[in-house]
């Protein structure tokens, strides 16, 4: 399985944008999909998650109220939608896929630039 992370960028402070996360290869069965970020100089953290099953989902205080996540089936395919961006925010992001067999994020993707601009 490959997850391939797209979308970031440079945005200004307040700006908008969408990290995607496409997923490839043989098909699995999964348990959740979530959104990670790892600032210079500090630890990877969580950002938001999503359950395939019921399509609930969970999110880090610091995101909550401005970042959705969704996915599409159809297109084998994880969103994160980010609003209200701060400098903060600014990170590598990183998408992961945890397979029902573990529910661990066994598999990553390489990683999506986001720098927020003040």
């Amino acid at each position: 399985v490959q997850l391939q992370a797209s979308g970031g960028g440079l945005v200004q402070v307040g700006g908008s944008l969408r990290l995607s996360c496409a997923a490839s290869g043989r098909t699995l069965s999964t348990a959740m999909m979530g959104w990670f970020r790892q600032a210079p100089g500090k630890e990877r953290e969580f950002v938001a998650r999503i359950f395939w099953s019921g399509m609930s989902t969970d999110y880090a205080d610091s995101v909550k109220g401005r970042f959705t996540i969704s996915r599409d089936n159809a297109k084998n395919t994880m969103y994160l939608q980010m609003n209200s961006l701060k400098p903060e925010d600014t990170a590598l992001y990183y998408c992961a896929a945890a397979p029902t067999s573990s529910w661990k994020y066994d598999y990553w993707g390489q990683g999506t630039q986001v720098t927020v601009s003040s």
